[in-house]
C-alpha cells in the first residue's frame, strides 16, 4: 500500500481510519489517493503502519499502554493529539479536530464491522455534526450519508438504496425509486426504507421535511 496523495488541499475530503473491519486496498488506495490529510485513531495505529500508509495525524486517549511518541520518527511529520475525554468516541474526537481545523468534509474507512455496538455508534453519531463536516463511511459494500432535506443525484438502474431513518423522519418524497415515498414517515424500529432500488438510468430526488435520514448506496 503506497503512502497518500501529495497534495495538500484542505477544501479535498480528509481520510479517518477507525478500528473496525478492514476495507480492500483498492478502495483504500482510491481514498488515499486524493486525500490531502490521513487521520488514524489510535487503537488502529499498528494495522495502519503495516500497510504502509503514511499518517498525518495520530488521535486518541492513548489508554491502550502505548507511548505514540515512538511513532515521530518512522511517520515524520506526524501530529500527535490527545484526546482525553471519555464522554465521546475517538471517532467524535476526529471529527472535532477536522471541525476545528476547518476542514469540511472526511472520508471514513474501518467504521463498520467487527462489534455490532461500534458499528451502530459510528453510524448513528454523525447526526449531531450536521452543518459541520460532511461526513461519508465507506466499506466494501456501501457508502452512507447524512441527507440534506433535499437530495439530487444521478444513479444507474438497480442501484440499491436503502433510506435508514435516525429516530423519525417525516415528509419523505422521492422520484425515480422502485418503492415511491409519498408524503411517508419512516421509524427506526417500527419502519425503514431499507432495499430499494433506482427505477431507471437518472436522477433520484429524496425529499424530507423533518428528522435525520441516512442514505446508502449499496453493493451486493
Amino acid at each position: 500500500m503506497s503512502s497518500h496523495h501529495i497534495v495538500r488541499d484542505d477544501q479535498e475530503p480528509a481520510l479517518i481510519i477507525a478500528n473496525g473491519a478492514a476495507c480492500s486496498s483498492e478502495l483504500l488506495g482510491q481514498l488515499l489517493e486524493w486525500s490531502p490529510l490521513v487521520v488514524v485513531l489510535d487503537s488502529a495505529i499498528e494495522r495502519v503502519i503495516d500497510l504502509g500508509i503514511k499518517v498525518d495525524v495520530l488521535l486518541g486517549d492513548f489508554d491502550r499502554g502505548f507511548d505514540p511518541e515512538i511513532y515521530k520518527i518512522a511517520q515524520y511529520p506526524i501530529e500527535i493529539v490527545y484526546t482525553p475525554d471519555q464522554d465521546k468516541t475517538d471517532l467524535e474526537k476526529a471529527f472535532d479536530y477536522l471541525i476545528e481545523r476547518k476542514i469540511p468534509a472526511v472520508n471514513v474507512v474501518w467504521a463498520t464491522g467487527k462489534r455490532a455496538d461500534h458499528t451502530i455508534t459510528n453510524l448513528t453519531n454523525i447526526v449531531r455534526y450536521r452543518n459541520l463536516l460532511k461526513i461519508v463511511i465507506l466499506d466494501d459494500h456501501s457508502k452512507i450519508f447524512l441527507l440534506p432535506n433535499r437530495f439530487e443525484k444521478w444513479y444507474t438502474a438497480k442501484t440499491p438504496i436503502s433510506l435508514i431513518p435516525i429516530g423519525v423522519v417525516n415528509g419523505i418524497d422521492s422520484t425515480n425509486l422502485e418503492y415511491a415515498l409519498q408524503n411517508d414517515t419512516l421509524t427506526m424500529g417500527y419502519r425503514t426504507g431499507s432495499s430499494n432500488s433506482v427505477a431507471k438510468d437518472g436522477i433520484v430526488t429524496i425529499t424530507h421535511k423533518s428528522g435525520d435520514l441516512l442514505l446508502m448506496e449499496c453493493i451486493d
